[in-house]
């Protein structure tokens, strides 16, 4: 399960920024149809992994699971844009 914090219009503003987690050198940019998206994977608080999707206009999609290495949550977050397709994870702005 996941959350979407779109129209934040405001870069460099994600949820792990924000809360200054420290970045996997594994997160990606995807792009689909034209799109692209950043799946970002950042440490968490007790050495866990958060996984967040964020578009070109600074949306984001933020799961609320964590995860036990960054490589699974890497995985879920590219599984996840095969199966629902890049759009799911774009804010309304970009649509």
């Amino acid at each position: 399960m996941y959350h979407n914090w779109h129209d934040r219009n405001k870069k460099d503003e994600t949820m792990a920024k924000l809360i200054k987690l420290p970045e996997s050198e594994i997160s990606k940019e995807i792009e689909k149809d034209g799109l692209k998206v950043k799946i970002e994977v950042c440490r968490g608080d007790n050495d866990d992994w958060i996984l967040e999707i964020v578009d070109e206009q600074w949306n984001s999609t933020v799961w609320d699971e964590v995860f036990s290495n960054a490589e699974e949550a890497l995985k879920v977050g590219i599984s996840a844009i095969e199966k629902e397709g890049i759009k799911a994870f774009i804010g309304d702005s970009e649509k």
